[in-house]
């Protein structure tokens, strides 16, 4: 026992002290998106919708910082630069910790990324049941009766999210999950695209790639296999992947056999299912 304990300790002494870093931060970032799971769900048990981004782009300390961006019946287009800006409103810039209570960055001391489904987040007074935008979803969601406020989406509401992943002999992108209420990303130790406490974003922004999709959210593509085909707002999520020359991640339903792209990218996706789920148990809904 003695030598089997001395063994193991000569083995941690050995992996690089910036590896066990790595290790530990990926571990408790991981750790601190399973307490954002748990306070999304909760805000939108207590509020019947789920919170809105908060602007990216408002340094730590100003006013506004961390707070959901949402108006009268939706979330609302503060900053455009922020994400790619759909029907007036943002759907994706940061997580707004301030309004959940959470911390304001991941281990490495970047603000996480946070996408709502619009159809989830908006108010009960928009009337909003189905998702529309960038697909229509199939079949559309027409409850009857309706939910009760506050409660701003019905048991047949799906989002407008999808999840993508690679593996395997190529680069060919598959399915992980669909029709998501939410999705939000840690951007790893590379940090490319973060933003920053400072309220800026964190450079090189890569192009092209699927870390480039979790940055900048205007990535469209529909799913397969269906249902739920519709189109859908991309992201990806996948094993670490160290940088490679000639790498291509190839848009989904293309075939490569080049290298994937550098990828240290943290996904946790929250499932139409799950949410609604969560909200039947807490009488929310019928």
């Amino acid at each position: 026992m003695a030598f089997a304990i001395i063994a193991l300790l000569l083995a941690g002494a050995l992996i690089p002290l910036s590896t066990q870093i790595d290790v530990r931060n990926s571990a408790d970032t991981q750790r601190s998106m399973e307490s954002i799971r748990e306070a999304i769900i909760g805000f939108a048990q207590a509020n019947g919708r789920l919170p809105c981004p908060a602007d990216g782009s408002v340094p730590a300390g100003a006013a506004g910082a961390g707070i959901e961006q949402v108006g009268v019946n939706s979330c609302t287009a503060i900053n455009s630069a922020s994400c790619t800006a759909i029907n007036g409103a943002i759907p994706c810039s940061v997580l707004p910790w301030a309004t959940l209570g959470l911390p304001e960055t991941d281990a490495w001391g970047r603000r996480f990324s946070y996408r709502a489904s619009q159809v989830f987040a908006d108010t009960f007074a928009a009337s909003t049941w189905t998702t529309t935008n960038p697909g229509a979803q199939t079949p559309a969601c027409a409850p009857n009766p309706t939910p009760t406020s506050p409660t701003s989406f019905a048991l047949c509401t799906l989002g407008d999210i999808v999840v993508w992943t690679r593996g395997g002999t190529n680069t060919t992108a598959a399915t992980l999950g669909t029709a998501l209420a939410a999705v939000v990303i840690s951007h790893g130790k590379n940090g490319f695209g973060a933003w920053q406490t400072n309220g800026t974003r964190l450079n090189p922004i890569p192009v092209g790639n699927d870390e480039a999709a979790n940055a900048n959210g205007n990535t469209q593509a529909t799913p397969q296999p269906s249902p739920p085909g519709y189109l859908s707002w991309a992201y990806y999520s996948r094993t670490r992947t160290p940088a490679a020359a000639g790498c291509v991640d190839p848009i989904p339903g293309a075939t490569n056999a080049a290298p994937a792209c550098e990828f240290d990218d943290i996904v946790l996706m929250i499932s139409s299912s799950a949410l609604i789920a969560r909200m039947v148990a807490a009488g929310r809904l019928p």
